[in-house]
């Protein structure tokens, strides 16, 4: 029995308890090393990033269910047979893939606040505290979510597809080539990563074992030769642009896509590794990149990084934002969405990531805002024994988080109740417990008094 791609099946995978399990998995793609046929699966309903090559003894070929075939269109004679071509249909295709390649898709649209009366505050006890706050309609939740590189002539790489700083997922792209990991392992700094999702890089380096890059210009290089030599000629030890941050070991920078291209696009392709929503085919010249990263006695090392659009008619504040895996669960994601908003402060506006999140995105959004907000609420003190009052908008500016995101994240706690023709916050005991044990672990916090940031006017073409 063949197994060819497109097939189902179930297939043996170890699970995060260690155990086995047989996941219904789609074969993507087939190829045989030394005699030998090895098999690129999908798990049906599970991220991405867990694909991988199988050997065939991982496969239950029981159950094997082949791939229905496409219905084929009847020629002019009434004969089944595949559709004809014509210079003209080709025209056409060649026409739409150019313009799929050249736009970058629109972002998902967002339902307009809805409108909220002055509320009325409520207070009870110890044992419970309520606020009271008018809530909307719920709103659906987002998805489970460059200086062109000039390369050293020596070492015969050349230039990747120019890429975006957005995370907007354009999903023309999503063909078999785009949906398999092409690079096996990345060795950045002291760290090898590997890769969770595929990356434009240059078809040439999707055959090496491990690709070398730069860590402090993320320059891509074919060995470690070239890592090297190209070392003796780096001069950098930090990201270029400017430190509007510093606080113990933790630095910000903050890179203009204009003036520099080649880190930014640099930047993106690496971070396409591990970021499913992200739009391939774009420019980085309206993007800003701020790039945080941990020193020691040999420079300054990238952790993470998140972008923004110079100018947003949607108030985002994010497009894209990462945390490399070396440094994930250790609370750097949440410093980044957090300096995203200081930002957002300094400017005076309030800000939003842009849509759809990736799922360790969403978790770790709704986590801060879940913070976030429990700490304002927490630390409002009644007045003349009367119930401590505050409103959507109130919260929306001491946080800077927009109030769509303020009602969804109150929604998402389940802490509206109606009551009394009010709507009111109530705060139990177990929220409370539970947000007080994860701020005690929280130890990386923004200092806002270290921020050394002035907000440009982007409106001003020539700025950029």
């Amino acid at each position: 029995m063949e197994v060819i791609e497109g097939c189902r099946l179930p297939v043996l995978r170890r699970n995060q308890e260690n155990e086995d399990e047989w996941p219904l998995a789609e074969i993507l793609s087939v190829k045989d090393i030394s005699g030998r046929k090895v098999f690129y699966v999908h798990y049906i309903d599970f991220n991405k990033r867990l694909d991988e090559w199988v050997t065939p003894e991982r496969l239950d070929l029981k159950k094997i269910q082949f791939p229905k075939k496409e219905a084929k269109t009847p020629t002019k004679n009434g004969l089944p047979g595949s559709r004809p071509s014509s210079p003209e249909r080709d025209l056409k295709r060649k026409l739409e893939a150019v313009s799929l390649t050249t736009q970058c898709s629109p972002a998902t649209p967002v339902a307009p606040a809805p409108e909220i009366p002055t509320p009325v505050f409520a207070q009870n006890g110890s044992v419970r505290r309520a606020v009271s706050v008018v809530t909307g309609r719920k709103r659906k939740a987002g998805c489970l979510g460059t200086d062109e590189d000039s390369q050293d002539s020596s070492d015969g790489i050349p230039s990747a597809p120019r890429m975006t700083g957005s995370l907007v997922s354009d999903r023309s792209h999503d063909d078999i080539v785009t949906r398999m990991k092409n690079i096996e392992c990345i060795e950045l700094g002291r760290h090898r990563l590997k890769p969770w999702y595929f990356s434009p890089y240059p078809q040439e380096l999707t055959s090496l074992p491990v690709l070398y890059l730069c860590e402090f210009c993320l320059k891509y290089l074919k060995s470690l030769k070239c890592l090297q030599r190209h070392l003796t000629k780096c001069n950098l030890r930090h990201p270029p642009g400017n430190e509007i941050y510093r606080k113990g070991t933790i630095s910000f920078f903050e890179i203009d896509g204009r003036k520099n291209k080649n880190y930014s696009q640099n930047l993106c392709l690496l971070a396409k590794c591990f970021l499913d929503h992200k739009t391939l085919y774009y420019d980085t010249d309206p993007f800003l990149f701020y790039v945080m990263t941990e020193y020691d006695c040999k420079g300054f090392h990238i952790v993470g990084y998140f972008s923004k659009e110079k100018e947003s008619t949607e108030d985002y504040n994010v497009a894209c934002i990462l945390t490399l895996p070396p440094y994930q669960r250790r609370g750097y994601g949440k410093l980044l969405i957090e300096f995203s908003y200081e930002l957002s402060k300094v400017e005076g506006k309030t800000g939003t990531p842009e849509k759809p999140l990736s799922d360790l995105g969403l978790l770790s959004y709704r986590s801060y805002w879940s913070q976030t907000i429990l700490e304002i609420l927490m630390e409002l003190k009644s007045e003349n024994g009367e119930r401590p009052q505050i409103t959507i908008n109130e919260i929306s500016e001491l946080t800077s988080i927009k109030k769509e995101d303020v009602i969804s994240t109150l929604q998402y706690l389940n802490l509206i109740n109606y009551y009394k023709g009010q709507y009111i916050l109530t705060l139990s005991e177990d929220i409370v417990e539970g947000h007080e044990k994860a701020m005690m672990k929280r130890h990386l916090r923004i200092d806002s008094k270290c921020l050394h940031f002035t907000p440009k006017d982007w409106s001003k073409r020539g700025k950029w």
